[in-house]
């Protein structure tokens, strides 16, 4: 099978403004289609903004919701699978979660996934744990898999993935200073580690106010399994494109003996 051309999308949209952010999906997704990529991946909490505080309440939406059904038509239109963050209405409305939905290039919808690990005091006040640790789809011959930001830093995570079959790691993020070096050093491990190639897709520059203010990094990129990056954006918005190799993650889990030589029977925890 040739290699699947992927496109990241790294921006912080206009935060508090859905339909603007819709449509600088939709424009993404014109633009990664004609640029040869199947798959767009969007950051973190994109539809809505990731430092809008009380806003998330009132942004949020039902998985199914309208904002899933215009990006359905994006993808549709185009041609082109695409992820993307949201905060998730859930059960009688009580619920909120930070999700992300992977819709596929029909625009029918492959998999939603809602964030484990809640990062600080700001995620912990509006949002809901989610309690699935491995959710997966099929996409152009490949195993996607999805976590959000914070997961991503648990070994523990990536780990289940790996043991999954995930080929794919789709991870959307809100990563800010100064922890930059998990985007530099720590996802092309996690991809090493665990024999498979990691979409780390970043935010950008300053956000919100108060307790809420971040500065987020940018530093997407795409690791892949012998733990090199594949491709790698600066600090400001960018659609970054990259090829995920089956070919190349085929060879890399016949040379790398980390999955077959471990003993599980070793690691576990007392707690």
């Amino acid at each position: 099978m040739p290699s699947s051309r992927i496109a990241l999308l790294q921006s912080s949209g206009r935060p508090g403004d859905a339909a603007k952010n819709l449509e600088i999906v939709a424009g993404a997704a014109r633009d990664a289609a004609a640029g040869g990529a199947g798959l767009l991946v969007c950051p973190e909490m994109f539809l809505t903004g990731y430092a809008i505080g009380p806003d998330v309440s009132r942004l949020a939406e039902p998985a199914d919701g309208p904002a899933a059904e215009a990006v359905a038509r994006v993808a549709g239109e185009h041609g082109i699978a695409v992820l993307y963050g949201y905060p998730e209405r859930a059960g009688d409305g009580a619920r909120l979660y930070n999700s992300a939905r992977l819709i596929g290039p029909d625009g029918s919808p492959l998999a939603n996934y809602r964030k484990t690990h809640l990062f600080g005091g700001y995620e912990q006040e509006w949002f809901t744990p989610g309690d699935t640790p491995v959710v997966q789809a099929e996409l152009g011959g490949l195993r996607i898999g999805i976590l959000i930001c914070y997961d991503v830093e648990f070994p523990e995570n990536v780990r289940a993935h790996a043991l999954a079959g995930t080929d794919l790691l789709l991870v959307p993020t809100a990563q800010m200073h100064p922890f930059q070096f998990v985007a530099e050093s720590v996802v092309p491990v996690r991809a090493f580690e665990n024999q498979l190639y990691v979409a780390y897709v970043n935010r950008t520059g300053p956000e919100g106010e108060g307790p809420a203010a971040f500065e987020f990094v940018g530093l997407s990129c795409l690791a892949g399994p012998d733990g090199t990056t594949r491709a790698r954006a600066g600090s400001g918005d960018e659609l970054l494109f990259g090829d995920v190799d089956p070919e190349l993650l085929r060879a890399s889990r016949a040379d790398n003996p980390y999955l077959r030589d471990r003993r599980p029977g070793l690691y576990g925890s007392p707690h």
